[in-house]
C-alpha cells in the first residue's frame, strides 16, 4: 500500500534534531479498513477501497496480491523522514471579485473616476466578438482539490495514529486528506 486517508487536526510547532523550531501539521492517519479489493478481472482496473470514519475512498494500486478485504492499515505504513504527497480540498471562499481572486488592482477613487472595482473591458471589438478563454474575472474562489507535493514526515505518534508533517496541508481542521508516498 502506498496511501492512507486521514483527518487534519491542526498545526503546531516542534523542535527538530538540530534544535530549530519547525511548524508542522498534525494529521490523524487511519486506521483505514480495506472494504473492497477491485481487480482487473472483476472491475477492469486494480484498486483498493478504504474506509476511514465511514467515508469510503478508492486508491489505485499496481498489485492486489496479498491484499484482502477486512485488513486494517495504520500509520506504521510510513517512516520518519519519508517524502509524501498530501491531497485535500482547499478552503472554499465563495464568490469573489477579480481583486480578491486574481490579486488585481483597483482604479483611482477620486477626481471623477468611474473605474473603482469594476473589471472594465473584457474583450476586443467585433473581431473575435467574444471573451477569450481564461479571462481573469469574478467567480468561485477555492474549494478545489489541492496537492502539496514532497512533504517530509517530521514525527510519528503510532499509539494515537498521528502523523506530523513539515509545513501546511490543504483545507481546514477536520478536512479529509490523502497521504500518499511520493
Amino acid at each position: 500500500m502506498t496511501a492512507l486517508f486521514g483527518k487534519k487536526i491542526g498545526m503546531t510547532q516542534i523542535f527538530d534534531n538540530v534544535g530549530n523550531l519547525v511548524g508542522v501539521t498534525v494529521i490523524e492517519v487511519g486506521p483505514c479498513k480495506i472494504s473492497r479489493v477491485k481487480t482487473l478481472a472483476s472491475d477492469g482496473y486494480q484498486a483498493i477501497q478504504l474506509d476511514f470514519g465511514g467515508k469510503k475512498k478508492e486508491v489505485r494500486v499496481e498489485k492486489t496480491d496479498g491484499i484482502e478485504a477486512g485488513q486494517e492499515l495504520k500509520v506504521d505504513l510510513f517512516k520518519v523522514g519519508e517524502i509524501v504527497d498530501i491531497s485535500g480540498d482547499a478552503i472554499g471562499k465563495g464568490f469573489a471579485g477579480r481583486i480578491k481572486r486574481w490579486h488585481q488592482h483597483r482604479g483611482p477613487m477620486s477626481h471623477g473616476s468611474k473605474f473603482h472595482r469594476i473589471a472594465g473591458s473584457i474583450g476586443s471589438g467585433t473581431t473575435p466578438g467574444r471573451v477569450w478563454k481564461g479571462k481573469q474575472m469574478a467567480g468561485r474562489l477555492g474549494g478545489k482539490q489541492v496537492t502539496n507535493k514532497r512533504v517530509t514526515i517530521a514525527q510519528i505518534i503510532a499509539e494515537k495514529n498521528l502523523l506530523l508533517v513539515n509545513g501546511s496541508v490543504p483545507g481546514k481542521r477536520g478536512n479529509l486528506v490523502m497521504v500518499k508516498k511520493a
